[in-house]
């Protein structure tokens, strides 16, 4: 998922003086504090955490309390959809004017009536709301769908997305999957086809007929020539 990044940072965890016989377990608990958050200074929301610990060193903070800093190296994965990204979810909710989708199981999305392309067309089937591509009925979108969607913005406060469906590569992503393996099927088997072709006309009981038909339709080229010369 285009969202999705890891990165390294270089973090001082501050710890109250109580914490000084398990610092480990403080300071895994203060990293926890920043989960499903964004965090400007790291640009995206914290999924995961790997902290490594540099040294068992620590500096004392001046204060009515004194601190004391605790610095580590932490591998973290970072979640921060842009414009334009494609992100993947699960349809929780269809509805006429919207589609409600949750991505990685916590952040919310909807796409808007106007955000959603006019190949799919809105329809209750057997009790249940569905959209269902104009263009090829086996494309649906329902609850339980894993659908893929471009980001139009985020709200970093309520991790909330807006999302659209009018890209063409956008929509029910088995659907999309199984269409992009029968065209790559496609296209393997018509390359093969080629090269067959081209493997036949190359051998030898085939050449033959092949010089004739070229001599003969220089010959009739040439006939024509000559008549034309000669009128």
């Amino acid at each position: 998922m285009e969202a999705l990044k890891e990165c390294r940072a270089n973090l001082v965890v501050n710890l109250h003086p109580s914490n000084a016989k398990n610092v480990e377990t403080a300071v895994y608990r203060e990293l926890s504090s920043l989960l499903f958050k964004f965090n400007e200074a790291l640009d995206g929301v914290v999924l995961t955490y790997e902290p490594k610990f540099s040294s068992n060193l620590a500096r004392i903070l001046p204060g009515i309390h004194p601190y004391f800093g605790v610095r580590l190296e932490a591998k973290l994965l970072l979640f921060n959809p842009k414009p334009e990204m494609l992100l993947e979810g699960e349809v929780v909710k269809v509805g006429e004017q919207s589609i409600h989708i949750v991505v990685l199981g916590f952040s919310s999305a909807v796409i808007a009536d106007e955000d959603i392309r006019e190949d799919f067309k809105y329809k209750i089937k057997h009790g249940k709301e569905v959209f269902v591509s104009r263009s090829n009925k086996k494309h649906r979108i329902k609850v339980g769908t894993t659908l893929r969607f471009s980001v139009k913005n985020f709200d970093e406060e309520i991790l909330h997305i807006c999302g659209s469906l009018i890209p063409d590569n956008t929509g029910n992503i088995q659907w999309l999957e199984t269409k992009a393996e029968e065209s790559q099927a496609y296209s393997i088997t018509e390359k093969r086809i080629g090269n067959k072709r081209a493997a036949e006309l190359l051998e030898p009981d085939n050449l033959v007929p092949y010089r004739e038909k070229l001599k003969s339709e220089n010959h009739i080229k040439k006939s024509k020539k000559s008549k034309s010369r000669d009128s």
